[in-house]
């Protein structure tokens, strides 16, 4: 994709303290797009390693790199919105910076989204072989039962960071930190559709995870009264349409 070209997709990184996982990250989804009109946006969260050096020296090599730079750390919601909010594609992708969702997964996310109905604003990705530790597996299959019970939201793995979804409808969203965990159940309370897909996920090779089984504990208690009570708050008019004068 040349400058001149206004992309499709958005591909939105967020990183915090990621050097030595974004770069090859990068390679990775201009391997992923190649051929297709897209940029790639990588919002460094105030990292405190060579995470946005190591960004901003591939800018030559990757013509669709884009960087953002927080100058305070607002964590990974904040940083997806600020990529979001700049982003010039109709079609967002998300991947988690950490380079545990494989790239090469992203296309067919996009191609499921852009062959669904508008009424379908997301296609999430499931991670079908978690490569994560016995104790984080166990407490996300309880998160996940928990939030799907009380929201009555239709996906299996919220926190999976592969994700496609029509930039219009996400900035319809109430902005929260946290949000990302609970894009499915907010897009439902919207109007609009989810559909989910099989994604490959790895082991994380640099660096170590942001979160910890209590502190995600902590944070949902808050996050799941907070998403139910937007719920319960929620009208929807049906099919809107303008009437002529005449």
């Amino acid at each position: 994709m040349t400058s001149k070209e206004t992309p499709e997709i958005s591909v939105v990184v967020p990183v915090h303290d990621e050097a030595g996982a974004a770069g090859p990250l990068a390679r990775e989804i201009a391997a992923a797009f190649a051929g297709r009109a897209y940029e790639m946006i990588f919002v460094d969260d105030a990292s405190r390693d060579t995470t946005l050096a190591e960004l901003q020296a591939l800018m030559g090599e990757l013509p669709a790199l884009r960087v953002l730079g927080h100058a305070r750390n607002a964590g990974q919601s904040r940083a997806v919105r600020s990529g979001v909010m700049v982003a010039r594609g109709s079609i967002i992708v998300t991947l988690d910076g950490d380079g545990q969702n494989p790239p090469a997964d992203a296309p067919k996310l996009v191609d499921a989204l852009l062959a669904a109905p508008p009424s379908v604003a997301l296609v999430g990705g499931r991670r079908a072989r978690r490569q994560d530790s016995q104790a984080k597996r166990q407490a996300s299959l309880w998160a996940n039962r928990i939030r799907k019970k009380l929201l009555r939201d239709d996906a299996d793995d919220t926190g999976c960071g592969l994700k496609a979804f029509r930039r219009e409808i996400f900035l319809r969203l109430p902005y929260f930190d946290h949000i990302h965990r609970y894009l499915p159940a907010l897009i439902i309370r919207e109007g609009f559709e989810n559909r989910y897909l099989d994604v490959d996920h790895r082991h994380r090779e640099t660096g170590q995870s942001k979160y910890t089984n209590w502190g995600r504990l902590m944070a949902s208690v808050s996050d799941l009264m907070g998403v139910m009570w937007l719920k319960s708050r929620s009208r929807q008019p049906g099919v809107v349409r303008e009437v002529g004068t005449s």
